[in-house]
């Protein structure tokens, strides 16, 4: 099973708007490409809480082990949670523009 821990949508920029949510955060997030990468493994994405401006996460393509496709893995963190991971999906619906970031269980 899944866990889904954000709901996004797509923007025509290529950034993604939604929400961050465990049982213990909900917390309005803003994912931006980072066009200005100055190192090759600098991350792909940052995530952003939309309240604060604080950034939270990064996100880096990945090539999927399973299917080859190319994918988003995200690492986002707060006190409160500690370090979560997490991989880009589409999200239930058939929305192009719909996505989620499902839960990777380290375990």
């Amino acid at each position: 099973m899944a866990t889904t821990i954000a709901n996004l949508t797509a923007k025509a920029d290529g950034s993604m708007e939604g929400v961050f949510a465990t049982l213990r955060v909900n917390a309005p997030i803003t994912v931006l490409p980072n066009a200005n990468k100055s190192r090759e493994d600098a991350p792909d994405f940052r995530v952003l809480n939309k309240r604060t401006g604080f950034e939270i996460g990064a996100g880096w393509f990945r090539t999927s082990h399973r299917s080859g496709k190319e994918t988003v893995s995200f690492k986002l963190e707060a006190p409160e949670i500690g370090v979560v991971f997490g991989n880009l999906a589409p999200a239930p619906g058939g929305d192009e523009n719909k996505k989620v970031i499902l839960w990777n269980n380290p375990e």
